[in-house]
């Protein structure tokens, strides 16, 4: 087995769980991964790590030139195009698609300030009703439509340390005291203090399950009566037995996998 038979895609702590897995089973694997950010916290894995975005038909010529068998879509939940554009590739070069999405967390909490929309237009327009100090967790591909969308309000912005990420975040005109670098998850107790030091009076997030600490962002926010807007995720482009939500079903997922080599 060459290192292009099988294909990790996503630049997430969910990915590179998935390329520990297949690490331990011997399996030869290359990861993708679209920045070099996502290349750092690849790890020390077994696996190749090719760094760059690939466009569908960039896939579809990568996936025929390296004899690619099966693809394990392990992107952000939110990276709806990016998952779109592998499920197509993935069909063009008839390759197996699994698409690994972590659970949402959403059935364990609800409350009066807590409230579910499915765009960020929808986002935009619920935070312009509850306040004006209004923290974006939400990360820093769309801080442009934030802006433009809640252009009289004061946006916070809670992004990665890199800085590529906090230039665009200046030149969008984020203050030294707007901008929050730094890497998460976060404790609850953690979040409940930055929600008092910075005075937040609306939290902005996605339903990013445990991995991205949901409940420990929601949570100490509705504690503290802050209103807490949740944007939902996409629909996945995979379904049925395809659709892995866990760890434990991409074991088993890979053992079927194995089993039929």
């Amino acid at each position: 087995m060459t290192a292009g038979e099988v294909l990790v895609i996503g630049g997430t702590s969910d990915a590179r769980q998935i390329c520990q897995q297949l690490d331990a089973a011997n399996v030869c694997y290359t990861l993708s991964v679209a920045t070099p950010t996502g290349q750092q916290l690849a790890g020390n894995i077994r696996g190749q790590v090719r760094c760059g975005r690939l466009e569908m038909g960039d896939m579809v010529a990568w996936l025929q030139h390296h004899g690619t068998r099966w693809v394990i879509d392990a992107s952000h939940p939110y990276a709806d195009m990016v998952s779109r554009n592998i499920a197509a590739a993935c069909a063009q070069a008839q390759v197996l698609l699994s698409r690994y999405q972590r659970p949402e967390q959403l059935a364990d909490l609800t409350h009066p300030l807590l409230f579910y929309v499915a765009t960020l237009e929808e986002a935009c327009a619920k935070a312009r009703e509850l306040g004006e100090r209004i923290l974006l967790t939400t990360g820093s591909k769309d801080l442009a439509r934030w802006r433009e969308g809640l252009p009289d309000k004061t946006l916070l912005a809670r992004v990665l340390p890199v800085p590529e990420v906090v230039a665009q975040c200046a030149a969008l005109g984020f203050g030294v005291g707007d901008i929050f670098a730094l890497c998460g998850p976060f404790s609850a107790g953690f979040n409940a203090a930055f929600y008092r030091q910075y005075r937040v009076e609306v939290m902005i997030t996605k339903a990013s399950g445990a991995e991205g600490g949901y409940l420990e962002k929601v949570q100490p926010a509705l504690d503290a009566d802050i209103p807490c807007i949740v944007i939902a995720r996409p629909q996945p482009a995979v379904s049925g037995e395809e659709l892995l939500d866990s760890q434990d079903a991409f074991a088993r997922r890979l053992r079927r996998w194995l089993a039929a080599q």
